[in-house]
Order: structure tokens, then sequence, then C-alpha cells
């Protein structure tokens, strides 16, 4: 049996943060952020937006796309770092009842930005060993709540979106389908980009002033040199696992974090970095959702067509990383 991906949907919010209006907030300039970041403009969630909402709106239109309902539906996973509520009641489960999901379980995936990575692989198994048929895999987050709009190492990196997939069977008689993932982990470097206030090791006492801070924050340097390294190291172990070279492929999509992560990994593996699919110039880093966001662009520019092999590769807090090779 072949499992893949069905059909894509995406949805970012509709107000936009340019760099200028970002330089009103924070002493930065449009030149440093491009020059240092790629980004030129991110998108905003609105006031009444949570994460569940962006989920709702990508994950109707991979449905209406699929030409599938969302009873149709097994299994919901969801893959974010900025849930509506913190632990309970998931972010799926929400999407679930919005969706009117009535057949489906659903559980949130907590490896921020490698998420949809994750989701991917373990919708396959669950579906290889016919657990489930049609499985719903989201990518979804509001980082503009968690990001101190004061400091500008992290604000200016940031945006809100979601991207969704629906993973079934392959019953048509051609190439589609997830062909291996590779999932890993570094937890020892746990702490380099953390969310530390809100949970059990520091909870917020209603009253008392807190002893850190509830956005995030992270040791950019640390990240950078993680970045590059696992997504050098995911790629070469892909391409490996079936013997293909870059010829082979038609794109890389990586996660969306700096165009300098992107671009230094493409030196170090001596390939043009128009091998890799990128948008964050205009989505800026939405964690677990950039690759979902960017493969439904791709199918909407008619960029993918199916039986082009692509990479799809995930890095970030955890300290998770991975990635998928996939027969589209």
């Amino acid at each position: 049996m072949k499992v893949y991906i069905k059909a894509v949907g995406s949805y970012v919010p509709e107000k936009k943060l340019t760099n200028s209006d970002l330089s009103k907030i924070v002493d930065t300039s449009d030149e440093w952020i491009v020059s240092h970041t790629g980004i030129k403009n991110r998108h905003i969630a609105a006031d009444n937006e949570a994460a569940s909402d962006l989920a709702t709106k990508a994950a109707q239109q991979a449905l209406d796309s699929a030409g599938m309902d969302a009873k149709d539906l097994d299994l919901i996973l969801v893959g974010t770092a900025t849930a509506d509520f913190p632990g309970f009641p998931s972010t799926a489960c929400i999407v679930q009842g919005n969706l009117g999901a009535e057949n489906a379980g659903a559980v949130d995936l907590a490896a921020a930005c490698t998420g949809f990575i994750y989701g991917l692989e373990i919708a396959k198994n669950f579906i290889l060993t016919g657990s489930a048929k049609n499985i719903l895999v989201i990518g979804c987050e509001v980082m503009s709540r968690i990001i101190d709009w004061k400091d500008r190492n992290t604000c200016v990196l940031f945006g809100d979106g979601a991207g969704a997939g629906i993973v079934t069977a392959n019953d048509e008689n051609d190439n589609s389908e997830i062909i291996f993932s590779l999932l890993k982990a570094e937890g020892t470097g746990a702490r380099y980009v953390e969310r530390t206030a809100g949970g059990s090791r520091y909870p917020i006492h209603p009253g008392k002033p807190m002893e850190e801070t509830p956005y995030t924050k992270m040791d950019g340097r640390k990240v950078y040199t993680f970045a590059v390294r696992v997504l050098v190291d995911t790629v070469n172990r892909l391409l490996a696992h079936k013997n293909l070279t870059i010829d082979d492929i038609a794109y890389i999509v990586p996660h969306q974090a700096n165009l300098r992560i992107i671009e230094a990994a493409a030196k170090r593996l001596g390939y043009p970095v128009s091998k890799f699919y990128m948008n964050i110039d205009e989505y800026a880093n939405t964690s677990a959702a950039t690759i979902p966001i960017a493969l439904t662009e791709m199918v909407q520019k008619n960029l993918l067509k199916r039986g082009d092999i692509i990479l799809t590769i995930g890095f970030g807090g955890g300290l998770t990383y991975g990635g998928n090779l996939i027969c589209w």
C-alpha cells in the first residue's frame, strides 16, 4: 500500500505587517531585516482569530480540494506551538468540532517548527497499520501572541498562518507516495528556543511578579548553527535512502526560518539556492505552518505535478528536526 498527500490547503490572515511598519515599533529598518533574514512582510491574526480559526480555514480548503467531507476523516493531527488553550482542550479537538468531523479522533503534536513533518509520518503509519483511512494533518500558528514586540531580535522573524494536508491511501495506479521520513531530536538543546513562563516548570501565579518571560526567546547563534547543520544532514540522508541525487529532486521545501540558514545550507551542499522553494519574504516564520503553506502555494502556482520528487525539511524548538521524501 502507498500513502500520499491527496490535497493541501492554507490560510493566512488578511492583516499584513511590513518591515516599514515594524520600524515604527522597534529600532530596526527594512534594509536590516531583509539583509539579515530575507523577510519583507508577515501576516498577523485579527484579535478574534486563534490558532484553531486559522487551522479550520486551511483544513476546509484542503477538504474541498480533495473533494472530501469532514465526516470522512478518521484522525486530525495538529502541529502547533500556539494552541488556543494551554494544555487542554487541544486545538485539534476545536478544529474537529468546527469542521463537524464527528468520526475523527483529534490530538495536538508538540514538535514546534517540525510539527507538520512529524504529522505526515505519523499519519502514514496509522494508515499503513489499518488504524485509519483518511487523516488531516495541520500546521498552524499565531506566533504574534507569544512574541515580545519590543524585542527586535525576535519580533521581526515571525508571522501567523496555517496549512493542511489530507493524507490517505493511494488507490490510483501511480507513484504518489510519502516514501520515507526522518524524525529526529536533540533534547540537549531544548532550551535554545523556549517560551519559559506558563508551564509547570515556571507557572504563572496571579497577582505575583513573573519570574520568567511569557514570550518566545532564543539563542540565535546556537539555533542558526543547529539549523544549518541538520538541514544539510537531513537532505543528505533522505537522498541516500533511495540513492538519489539532487538532479532527481524537483524542489527542496525547507522550513522558512531565515534566508541566511537556507543559503548557508545550499552552499555547504553545493546546490543552487533555486532548488529550495522559499516564500519567507511574504510570510516570515510561521513555525509548523511554513511547509504546508509553501506546498499549497506551489500547487496553486502549478510548480508541483504528480510524480515530482520533493524533500520537505523541518527544524526548530525542542530541538526537533527531520524531513520527508515525497513523490507528489
